[in-house]
């Protein structure tokens, strides 16, 4: 039965030209499952909130949706609360309540439920999601992937038909992304509710789609089967292409008849195959010599850090050197550390004990100005957090205020950084009306304008689509080159595997092993790439695509 129907749905934001909506037909049953992805800004996060009308964006709107056959304008907002539930990119934009248990119970105490039910549902609800551990916990102390598992539950608590999701695991680490995804699925066999959902990273999510629809300038340019998509997309030499999981693109690199895999489960027996009646003479490939690492620019020396007098620390014992031009890439689960080491590089917060140095020289004796002018330079995790003014050219122009260079000089300067960045298309934007990928690349704009001499990135691919991220990796490559030290905290193992020097585990407030992106990569089960567990019992640190790709080529 068909839940959802939009019919040519045509929408554009208030002074723009462009068109973020562009004649969109879709049909969705009770019970799909479906995938929404596409390049960033391409209207993914329009079009999910044109399904809860709570949320619609301001601006001119053609077309009509349908919510089980009635217009969904029209439908009785208790209706919308409770039967079309949507999970925002970022947690903290969706919790109103201080307490665990309160958050769980505010959604059903605003449709008027009695006490009686409001406790049957927080009980339900807090034993399917294992939420009892944190049940009475202050929301402030949970971390990134609590977060977003306490919002699901609330939302779950409401009995959804449409579960409407937009890039929900953008701020988790892989195997909590993994885990919450998986919940997502279960939700969909277990109790039939309709998943509609969008998302940058395809490797978990696009097996589990009944259907992938892809978008591209407002468009849809395929729904299909995500094996059907992939195909179209590799046929048409179409960019999200490198966004389909790993054994997908290695399976089109290789000359073969065999059936394509989607999974790495699948990709494993598909190489057992392909590889069945050749002789394994090359496992490794060859090791591209490493340039000699330059000065030391970073150090933290046996830091001990809490937020709260007689709280538990956050950081212990944490020691770490980075050198100039080097990449340093953190990973590890939500909650560990990684943001808070950042934050005391860039002197936001304070060692409790133990000494960072900027330079040679402690972060303490730095003033404000000559820290960050030419020096230093901070992307937040939350974008939003950097911006001040009423569209993205006024913010760019706004950080070189202080600056004492001419007018033009700092014309050129925005311009080459929009030019190197490709924001020209959002300048005239409100920064709140961009794509959360679009944040991010404004975002970097901003901090890269001060020409710093060090970088630190807080997951600066969160919501980015793979087109760009590649772009991105280029990027910050050349930044290498030019002697610019780069630390970079993220949940994005396959980036990392690809842009890194040294990548470093965090675990308990400490980093417990480092090494470079093959070697690390390759001791681990977990955290590491797709490719990696593919062809880990056949080839030896293969991380990348292109590792297995060029190695399958050699022994056929």
């Amino acid at each position: 039965m068909e839940i959802i129907k939009i019919e040519n749905l045509t929408f554009k934001y208030p002074l723009k030209d462009k068109k973020a909506l562009n004649n969109i037909n879709l049909s969705v049953n009770s019970g799909d499952f479906i995938v929404i992805c596409g390049k960033s800004g391409c209207g993914k996060s329009t079009l999910l909130k044109h399904l809860k009308p709570t949320l619609t964006p301001h601006g001119e709107v053609l077309g009509n949706i349908y919510y089980e056959g009635q217009d969904i304008i029209e439908i009785d907002s208790r209706v919308q609360a409770s039967e079309l539930g949507f999970v925002h990119q970022s947690p903290e934009n969706q919790i109103v309540t201080d307490k665990v248990w309160h958050e769980l119970a505010f959604g059903l105490e605003n449709l008027g439920y009695d006490n009686e039910i409001i406790r049957l549902r927080v009980a339900e609800m807090a034993s399917y999601f294992g939420i009892e551990k944190w049940f009475f916990k202050e929301v402030s102390e949970l971390s990134g992937g609590e977060k977003q598992i306490l919002n699901l539950a609330s939302i779950m608590a409401m009995s959804p038909k449409v579960l409407i999701l937009d890039e929900p695991t953008s701020q988790l680490d892989p195997i909590l992304a993994a885990e919450f995804l998986d919940t997502i699925k279960k939700i969909n066999m277990d109790l039939g509710i309709t998943v509609i959902l969008s998302e940058h990273r395809l490797d978990t999510i696009f097996p589990m789609a009944d259907r992938v629809v892809v978008m591209e300038h407002g468009n849809i340019i395929i729904d299909a089967t995500p094996k059907k998509v992939g195909e179209f997309l590799r046929d048409n030499k179409n960019d999200m292409f490198l966004a389909v999981p790993s054994p997908m693109r290695i399976y089109t690199k290789i000359n073969n008849n065999l059936e394509c895999p989607i999974t790495v489960r699948d990709g494993r027996r598909w190489l057992d195959k392909l590889l069945s009646n050749s002789e394994i003479v090359i496992t490794e490939n060859e090791e591209i010599k490493e340039e000699p690492l330059g000065d030391q620019v970073i150090e933290l020396k046996e830091v001990w850090f809490k937020y709260e007098k007689n709280g538990s620390y956050i950081l212990k014992d944490l020691s770490l050197k980075v050198h100039k031009g080097e990449l340093y890439s953190i990973v590890g689960g939500n909650g560990t550390g990684k943001t808070t080491t950042l934050n005391l590089i860039s002197g936001i917060n304070k060692a409790y004990r133990g000494k960072v140095f900027i330079h040679g020289k402690e972060i303490g004796k730095y003033l404000s100005k000559e820290l960050f002018n030419n020096n230093l330079g901070v992307l937040p995790q939350n974008p939003q957090s950097i911006f001040t003014m009423k569209t993205v050219r006024e913010d760019l122009m706004e950080m070189l205020f202080d600056i004492d260079i001419k007018e033009d000089e700092k014309k050129q300067r925005v311009s080459k950084i929009v030019e190197t960045l490709d924001i020209e298309d959002i300048l005239d934007m409100h920064p709140y009306d961009l794509s959360g990928g679009e944040q991010q690349k404004a975002a970097l704009a901003k901090i890269l304008l001060l020409e710093p001499k060090i970088l630190l990135l807080d997951e600066p691919t969160k919501a980015l689509d793979s087109f760009y991220k590649e772009k991105l990796g280029v990027f910050l490559k050349k930044l290498k080159r030019d002697g610019i030290t780069i630390i970079m905290v993220t949940h994005d193992i396959e980036f990392a595997a690809q842009v890194s020097d040294t990548c470093g585990m965090f675990f308990d407030g400490s980093i417990i092993t480092s090494g470079s992106p093959k070697k690390f990569f390759s001791n681990n089960n977990f955290y590491t790439t797709s490719a990696n567990k593919m062809s880990r019992d056949i080839f030896k640190a293969a991380i990348t695509c292109e590792d297995v790709i060029k190695l399958c080529k050699k022994n056929l």
